[in-house]
């Protein structure tokens, strides 16, 4: 039986390990996915992958089993409501956020419309392979997460930095960012 070796960075709670052998580094082309990692690395700001991964399944009830217009339509209202619950990362203007995403991301996909191809020409549409040894020579941004990041923003996006678009483009699979030496890579 061959060892599995993960990235350093993966613990062994059951959910990390989940998320880094299926998801993380994985290409992702469909807009609905693209959105809802792009939101949840945005509510990760300050805090642990860990915290926003638990807490995701509520994300999902809240927002991202909505379809994007329907989560852009969300009012005021509602937003304080869904602050209330301790489910979810209660900071307002992260949920507002998502909000406003929506929004932003209708009015991209109405000046582009194809938003996956969008943001894959950030990585000339190929998975970027950093081959790096371990996690501590893994960049927290890249010039192509700062150029993300700065047009996302010049869109209407919010919660959207360099470091939180280079983590957008590891999850999503335009970076692979796994070790050379793990299993998953």
């Amino acid at each position: 039986m061959t060892k599995i070796i993960r990235c350093a960075w993966c613990t062994q709670d059951p959910l990390y390990k989940h998320y880094h052998d299926h998801e993380w580094g994985k290409p992702v082309y469909e807009e609905h996915q693209l959105f809802e990692m792009l939101c949840l690395e945005g509510q990760q700001a300050g805090l642990s992958w860990i915290t926003v991964l638990k807490k995701r399944e509520a994300y999902r009830q809240h927002f991202f089993n909505l379809a994007i217009e329907d989560i852009a339509r969300i009012t005021n209202e509602e937003l304080l409501k869904k602050q209330q619950d301790p489910e979810l990362i209660r900071h307002l203007a992260k949920l507002t956020s998502i909000r406003d995403n929506a929004q932003a991301w209708l009015k991209l996909k109405s000046d582009v419309y194809d938003v996956s191809d969008w943001l894959w020409s950030f990585t000339k549409h190929i998975t970027m392979q950093q081959n790096k040894i371990d996690a501590q020579n893994i960049p927290s941004y890249t010039i192509q997460s700062e150029q993300l990041a700065s047009a996302l923003k010049q869109k209407g996006f919010k919660f959207v930095g360099k470091t939180t678009c280079y983590a957008f483009m590891q999850a999503c699979g335009m970076v692979n960012d796994h070790e050379v030496k793990c299993t998953f890579r």
